[in-house]
């Protein structure tokens, strides 16, 4: 079958900004074989606008203001309905921090594209997407490399325990009640996992454990 003939990717938008939207359904409707189903604002719209339209691939921004954000929509879409359908998820977003590519390509994101590209690069990576291909922006590929090539901290299993449920939420006193251990000790095992993850904060061991995957 020729690509003439072939059917076109349909495109479901999400992003916060309406100017945003009109600028990527005026750019992708200047492409041929594809075609934009539909614009939703946020995390709670797109996933009815998918379920109701069914497109090939959501181009999802990951901060959408208030409410559900773009890595928890990401998940939410990726799982497959009862049919067994589910949309490709192309992230297009302005960041590209570690943590931010962890949480979509978690949430099952097929690719990460940075809206610094050329749009020969959004069209064609929304063509591989529909096609199950992986994605990747160009700094976003040298950051996932660097990361693989980089060591890992060594972390102690009980420094993972406690890293582990801090990631869950938990304070200092509900993490020593979880593992038995007293504040002091679960203090001083924290201020150990700072220093081998180059962090200073608890939001920093988070984020970081994410970006290297030392924790579930």
């Amino acid at each position: 079958m020729s690509a003439a003939a072939q059917a076109a990717v349909r495109v479901l938008l999400c992003d916060d900004h309406a100017v945003v939207r009109a600028g990527l359904r005026a750019l992708l409707s200047s492409t041929g074989g594809i075609e934009v189903a539909g614009e939703a604002g946020d995390g709670q719209e797109v996933l009815a606008m998918a379920a109701r339209l069914r497109p090939d691939v959501v181009l999802m921004d990951l901060h959408l203001g208030t409410g559900m954000d773009g890595v928890a929509a990401t998940s939410l879409l990726t799982a497959p309905d009862a049919d067994g359908w589910a949309p490709r998820v192309l992230v297009l977003t302005m960041f590209d921090t570690d943590a931010d590519i962890a949480r979509a390509v978690a949430a099952g994101a097929t690719g990460y594209l940075l809206k610094v590209e050329p749009p020969e690069k959004l069209f064609a990576a929304i063509r591989d997407a529909a096609a199950g291909r992986t994605v990747l922006s160009r700094a976003v590929t040298d950051r996932v490399v660097s990361g693989i090539r980089a060591p890992a901290p060594a972390l102690t299993a009980r420094e993972r325990d406690i890293l582990a449920r801090l990631t869950q939420g938990l304070g200092n006193r509900e993490i020593a009640r979880a593992l038995f251990l007293s504040e002091a000790t679960v203090k001083t095992h924290l201020s150990r996992v700072y220093a081998k993850l180059g962090v200073r904060t608890r939001a920093g061991a988070v984020a970081e454990a994410t970006r290297l995957r030392l924790v579930p």
